[in-house]
């Protein structure tokens, strides 16, 4: 790999402060490139490509038929790369400024049912020692704050405002947000820390979650865990910790909060990607409609 591409990597990793899973794929990418812009081209870096260079390995990966969120994944790790060597003053021109992304394809939100969700928190052993509690209050967490599992797994003990019931969350880009806590979910956290605490001592890790072993949860650990108690009470091919931000910020929009509202709760830089949950609510109007009504 270059040596302007490490140095973009680190600087989405502590600069930035990128999930780890992004900076895994974005450096995937690059290199990618760079092989591409060796085999066709005989160029060693990134840094050197022209647009038509750039123009070219897109249209490869078109022609080999790469998903389109794949190929706008590529698109955008060349876009904040070159970006980056701008700002650095290593490149005069950008090559991105004359390459455009595919349109997304509009998906709307998977998510599960209340009454799922209710069926799983009743669950008796998710209240039941270290696991089961951590258990709990991860998919309480993920639940009733929409948070992103990354937001998950670097949250710590002094994020958590027990007495103002509120929780302090990092998310993309650095930023900070607040977000309510119920009175039910510091129970099971108040709880749950006195497990953590008898069961790796009071030097534990400063992270809120850790593994069976006491480590720093990692996102392959978090899904599978989600995974497995979401396929408990749904059949949907889809069970991640993202399918349970989408089901928080689905369910409020059903109980009637603002659009503003949940776009502050979910950390979303504008109301646009909000606005994807609106279809999901439609199409329950829609249901709702074609059962009661006598001439539907």
């Amino acid at each position: 790999m270059g040596h302007y591409t490490e140095k973009f990597l680190q600087h989405l990793t502590q600069v930035k402060r990128y999930a780890s899973h992004t900076v895994i794929a974005y450096g995937n990418d690059l290199k990618q490139f760079e092989f591409f812009l060796d085999t066709h081209y005989g160029i060693e870096g990134c840094h050197q490509a022209s647009a038509a260079m750039v123009r070219s390995w897109l249209a490869d990966l078109s022609l080999r038929g790469v998903a389109r969120s794949t190929f706008n994944r590529k698109a955008s790790a060349l876009r904040s790369f070159y970006k980056f060597l701008e700002k650095s003053a290593v490149l005069d021109t950008n090559p991105m400024l004359k390459v455009s992304s595919l349109k997304k394809e509009r998906r709307l939100p998977v998510f599960v049912e209340e009454e799922r969700l209710n069926a799983l928190f009743g669950q008796s052993g998710l209240n039941r020692g270290f696991k089961g509690l951590r258990d709990h209050l991860m998919l309480e967490l993920l639940y009733t704050t929409g948070m992103r599992l990354s937001e998950l797994i670097n949250l710590k003990h002094h994020d958590i405002d027990t007495r103002g019931l509120q929780l302090k969350i990092t998310g993309k880009g650095n930023k900070q947000r607040l977000i309510p806590l119920l009175p039910g979910v510091v129970d099971t956290y108040t709880s749950y820390c006195r497990e953590k605490t008898r069961t790796f001592g009071t030097d534990a890790e400063p992270w809120v979650f850790l593994t069976d072993k006491g480590k720093k949860l990692y996102p392959v650990f978090v899904y599978r865990r989600v995974n497995h108690f979401l396929g408990m009470v749904t059949t949907r091919t889809k069970k991640s910790p993202h399918v349970m931000r989408h089901s928080f910020a689905t369910h409020m929009l059903h109980h009637g909060a603002d659009l503003n509202a949940i776009k502050a709760l979910l950390g979303h830089s504008n109301l646009a990607a909000t606005q994807a949950y609106t279809h999901t609510s439609i199409e329950r109007i829609k249901n709702i409609y074609k059962q009661a009504h006598p001439k539907a």
